[in-house]
């Protein structure tokens, strides 16, 4: 009954985003494709957490659920060749976080500019409170986002989890190559409907890679534990913020680094079952002084009954 439940009241959030003009180019490209595809993200670092930016296929193993896997597709991103991003802004602007709102557009504005390519890269901002809000659909223009993020007022309660859930879903599942979510909040949640397990599967299915900023409340002491479990559940990072400006564009550089030295992997699993399980995910580098970050593992492919 309360799957049925959240059923429907997750489609009333979807309503929300989907009210929303659409003002995605209608040029770009699209890729589709049948073949169950597993991809993964990954950073390597070595000790000081300098970023590897230079190594090849060979140089790493996939293992799923302790199967050595074949790596079919390989990709190094950090260099001209990186794949087209497509990125959503979540931004906690619930009544616990307003007063560090105006740290927070301004710090995200920078970070948009910074990251982005021109006409390679799709942005969208989310805002969410007591509602979920598209507040730009994907655009190539940052002119635009930098208007929509400059005009979010804050207010209510927070639904983080149900803002991950639709967003993952909704918004960056239809799309394709470097899924990624950027989270600004103070990790509570007072007001979804789903929990954080419900969110963090979807964002798994959908390969979306998720980083979070920890946005210290002067009225709630924060936990960050939640966001924490978002970025290492997907392969993404999380930081710390005490959201003063240095602090906040820190974080969005070390994010912005975290995205441009990605390796793309891309294998058929050896495991042909279409059980909708959970499947782990171990990817090693040939130099164990090496560290890699990559997301836990994925939910197979099930098919309907």
């Amino acid at each position: 009954m309360r799957k049925t439940v959240l059923v429907w009241l997750i489609i009333l959030e979807v309503c929300v985003l989907s009210a929303w003009p659409q003002s995605r180019n209608e040029d770009a490209p699209v890729i589709r494709t049948t073949v169950d595809v597993v991809n993964v993200l990954c950073m390597v670092r070595d000790r000081r957490g300098n970023y590897i930016t230079d190594l090849r296929q060979e140089d790493f193993e996939v293992i799923e659920d302790g199967v050595s896997q074949t790596i079919d597709f390989f990709n190094n991103e950090s260099g001209d060749n990186a794949q087209p991003l497509t990125l959503v802004l979540l931004l906690d602007t619930s009544g616990s976080v307003k007063d560090k709102l105006e740290f927070e557009q301004r710090a995200a504005s920078e970070f948009l500019s910074q990251t982005l390519r021109k006409n390679k890269d799709l942005a969208a901002v989310v805002q969410f409170d007591s509602e979920i809000n598209l507040v730009q659909d994907f655009t190539f223009d940052y002119s635009v986002l930098e208007s929509a993020i400059l005009n979010i007022r804050a207010g209510g309660q927070t639904k983080l989890y149900d803002a991950i859930w639709v967003t993952a879903r909704e918004l960056l599942g239809p799309e394709v190559g470097r899924k990624v979510m950027v989270i600004l909040s103070d990790g509570a949640d007072t007001n979804s409907m789903v929990d954080d397990d419900e969110a963090l599967e979807v964002a798994q299915q959908e390969d979306v890679v998720v980083y979070g900023i920890g946005v210290q409340s002067d009225r709630f002491r924060s936990d960050f534990g939640k966001l924490k479990k978002f970025a290492e559940g997907t392969g993404g990072l999380f930081f710390n913020s005490k959201v003063d400006m240095r602090e906040l564009r820190e974080a969005f550089v070390r994010i912005n680094r975290g995205i441009k030295n990605q390796y793309a992997l891309g294998y058929v699993s050896t495991n042909p079952k279409r059980d909708g399980e959970f499947r782990e995910i171990k990817v090693r580098v040939t130099s164990s002084r090496l560290n890699v970050t990559h997301r836990r593992g994925y939910y197979a492919p099930k098919d309907n009954p």
